[in-house]
This record gives C-alpha cells, sequence and structure tokens, in this order.
C-alpha cells in the first residue's frame, strides 16, 4: 500500500468511522474502533510530511508520500523519526508478481522491521526448514496461533519416533513458563546447552505470509515448496482495511493486520507473556493511513 494513491481514498466501510462525541454513546463507539487504544509512535511526523506533499524518489523517480514502495526506502521522513521494532520471529513475506506495490502494506513491515522482515517475489520462494517455518494462510488443515508450538513440537518428536501422534494438544503456557524458569536458573549451561533448549522449546524460526489479492493466493498458497508447512490461521481477526475485496469474508486480513495479529497471539499464547502493545508501531502507517482515508470519507459525506 502506498501513502495517499489516487484510487486509496473513500474505500472504508461507514462500520470503520471514527466517532468524536461529547456523550457516552460516543465514547462507546470509540471503544469499538479496531485501532483504538493501540501504543503508537507520534504521526506528528506523517502530519508534517503529508503537508509537505509528495516527494521524488531519488531511486526510481516515482511521486511517492513517506516511502517508496519500489525501492523500500523513506521520503520526507528520517529513520530516526519513525519507530523501528524487534519481532521475536524473522517474517518472510511472499509476494505474488502481479500485486501492485502501492496496494500492498507488506512494505510497512520492510521498513518497520528492516532486521526481521524479508519479502520476495514469486515464484522465488527460500528454502525452508518444515519443523522449524510456519504458513500463515487458511485452509482445512490450518491450526491456530495457541495449538501452533505443540504442532511444532509433534512433528519434530513424531519424525524423531517415527510416530503419527496427533498434533493438536495445546502446549499449556505453565509449561512454557516452567521450562523458561528453569533454563534461566541453570547457571552452568553452556551457549550450545542453551542453544539447543531454545530450539526445543521455541521450534519456530520463521513465519511466511502471501502478499497477493485473496483471488490470486492460489498460484503461491498450493506451489510445492510450501505444502509441507503447518498452516496457521488467525480465525478471530476481522479486517478494518480499506481495500477490502467484494464477496470475501472480514476474516480475510490485509498483509499487515496478518502480521500483527499474529505477533500478539504468538506474545501471548507461545512466549505466555502479557500483551502490553510490544508490536503496535508495525501498524504505525497504516494506523495513519486508515485514519486519512476515513476523514476523506467523511468529508466527501460517504458515511
Amino acid at each position: 500500500m502506498s501513502g495517499l494513491d489516487q484510487d486509496q481514498h473513500l474505500q472504508l466501510g461507514c462500520r470503520d468511522k471514527t466517532t468524536v462525541s461529547s456523550d457516552s454513546s460516543g465514547t462507546r463507539e470509540l471503544a469499538k474502533q479496531p485501532l483504538h487504544g493501540l501504543k503508537l509512535a507520534s504521526h506528528a511526523v506523517l502530519e508534517k510530511a503529508q503537508q509537505r506533499g509528495r516527494l521524488k524518489c531519488s531511486k526510481c523517480g516515482g511521486s511517492r508520500m513517506f516511502f517508496c514502495y519500489t525501492c523500500c526506502s523513506l521520503l520526507g521522513v528520517s529513520l530516526q523519526e519513525i519507530p523501528l521494532i524487534k519481532l521475536p520471529v524473522k517474517i518472510d513475506i511472499i509476494k505474488h508478481p502481479n500485486e501492485t506495490d502501492g496496494k500492498s502494506t507488506a512494505i510497512h513491515a520492510k521498513i518497520l522491521a528492516p532486521s526481521d522482515v524479508t519479502i520476495y517475489t514469486y515464484p522465488c520462494i527460500p528454502d525452508f526448514d518444515k519443523d522449524k517455518v510456519v504458513l500463515v494462510f487458511p485452509g482445512p488443515g490450518s491450526v491456530s496461533v495457541q495449538d501452533m508450538m505443540q504442532c511444532l513440537h509433534d512433528r519434530t518428536d513424531s519424525r524423531s519416533h517415527d510416530s503419527d501422534e496427533p498434533c493438536m494438544k495445546r502446549l499449556k503456557s505453565e509449561e512454557v513458563q516452567g521450562a523458561t524458569h528453569t533454563a534461566e536458573n541453570q547457571e552452568t549451561v553452556t551457549p550450545d546447552e542453551a542453544k539447543g533448549f531454545e530450539s526445543r522449546m521455541y521450534p519456530l524460526q520463521r513465519v511466511v505470509f502471501i502478499d497477493s489479492t485473496w483471488n490470486q493466493t492460489n498460484k503461491i498458497s498450493t506451489d510445492e515448496r510450501l505444502q509441507d508447512l503447518l498452516q496457521v490461521e488467525l480465525r478471530t481477526r476481522k479486517t478494518c482495511f480499506w481495500r477490502h475485496q467484494k464477496g470475501k469474508p472480514d476474516s480475510y486480513l490485509s498483509t499487515i493486520e496478518a502480521i500483527y495479529y499474529f505477533l500478539k497471539d504468538f506474545h501471548e499464547h507461545c512466549l505466555a507473556q502479557e500483551y502490553n502493545g510490544e508490536y503496535d508501531n508495525i501498524l504505525f502507517f497504516y494506523s495513519y493511513l486508515h485514519s486519512v482515508v476515513n476523514k476523506a470519507k467523511i468529508s466527501a459525506g460517504k458515511c
């Protein structure tokens, strides 16, 4: 997704409108908003950049706002002015070659978490260790984030013992916490032992997301190189993307939404820690553009 593309305006559904009111009904309405309550860095830098207008990318010559989605570089905003995020796992995004760069939200993740996010253009797909990588994509065999870690453990165990035990047992947070505390108390553990312990406790190394329209996902999701990956589905999340595709359920998320909700669920259910907004800034650009599109829609009387 680009910053304020021409076709970006007036695409939000009225249900996403932020209502400002002095009465209690307005307060209740505000509390229902999908992006309300996020712990975000100040958007002042984006507001100033928007007032200055579009700039020409020195690399490709394109006219852009905030960043060049082609060159993955900031425009009118410095690296020191935006939040940079360290993620608990590496993220690989497989982008459909026909996906319009200016409409993709994948670039947000790459700019905000540059050391942990890699974008590949299909048919380029890296070699994945199927026991340590998951694909976030809905399907008949997909599991929840809560069940994901146990599934990976069971996959590894079944290969080690030539067994076919089912992988739908949930890894309890108490077990994760208890094992973590045990590791912390073992002062004589060598680096190799610690690494081995961490690998057993947290076998997940990478998370794969597909970046394309939902009508184009089949070509990538059915690629044989992804077939053996455990599929994870974010079943209870709803999109607030202003380019929501007609005929698709609201559980079909944009790429950046899927990344955010996965990280949040991973933090709570796999790391067994209370979530305090650690990854909210992955929505730094998305939340600002959401508000801009919303305001444009209201001004045009479309809500």
